[in-house]
């Protein structure tokens, strides 16, 4: 049983939690590299990171993404009180914002297993468990990652869970955006992942009423600690 330590940021602006995400990452990974001159019984195991957050309106761009599919300008951008980056993990473009939880996993992959599609899959189960808890059935796409809905029919399908990581010597950062009470005119500004012809959607609009986040957090937490065999450690971070 691992010992994930825990930090749930609630609404902070993208930059930060990404230097975040790059110091916990870049510390992991130099222990791994460090472990090399040391004997077995002197190796040191990293610590194992779990952040919840939600950002101001943005939209990232992964490394095989395409710029085109952000469909606003500069001016666009600042008349929806959004901004855009261009970041290191995989996947096309998307939109974080208020209402929608975004969870970033930095893990040592070589304390749990070292497989990348499997990973990805728990990451999804983990969002497809937390919608069944409310009479949600989300579903895998076959070909594309994230969780859906009515994925069986491709004129009916609608994605509501974006999934893009990076993984560096097995140690995680990234992870996925959970549409819960997303507001979802703002994906009107962008192709979603680089999909034209699939919808999104999000949790309030299934369900037809504005979710408990703390709620949708607490479930998910769950999930997630069952699927990945390990113990979530709430643990407050410093942000500059």
């Amino acid at each position: 049983m691992q010992d994930v330590l825990f930090h749930d940021l609630g609404l902070i602006d993208y930059q930060q939690c990404w230097d975040l995400q790059e110091k916990l990452f870049s510390s992991i990974t130099q222990i791994k590299i460090s472990n090399r001159d040391r004997l077995p019984d002197a190796q040191i195991l990293p610590e194992h990171h779990l952040i919840f957050c939600e950002h101001p309106h943005v939209y990232t761009l992964g490394k095989s993404g395409e710029e085109k599919n952000l469909l606003v300008d500069a001016d666009g951008l600042q008349a929806i009180a959004a901004t855009y980056y261009k970041i290191n993990r995989g996947g096309d473009i998307t939109y974080h914002g208020p209402g929608q939880l975004v969870g970033y996993p930095i893990l040592d992959l070589d304390q749990f297993f070292t497989d990348i599609h499997k990973y990805l899959r728990f990451l999804e189960e983990a969002v497809i468990l937390t919608m069944a808890d409310y009479g949600l059935r989300g579903e895998r796409y076959a070909g594309y990652t994230g969780v859906w809905l009515d994925a069986d029919v491709p004129e009916r399908a609608r994605k509501i869970c974006a999934i893009g990581v990076r993984a560096s010597r097995w140690v995680t950062m990234h992870g996925w955006a959970f549409n819960v009470n997303t507001n979802l005119d703002y994906f009107n500004h962008i192709v979603p992942c680089g999909i034209d012809d699939k919808a999104v959607t999000s949790m309030q609009a299934e369900l037809g009423y504005a979710l408990d986040m703390e709620e949708v957090k607490q479930k998910l937490r769950l999930h997630f600690e069952s699927l990945f065999a390990c113990s979530l450690v709430e643990q407050a971070i410093p942000v500059v």
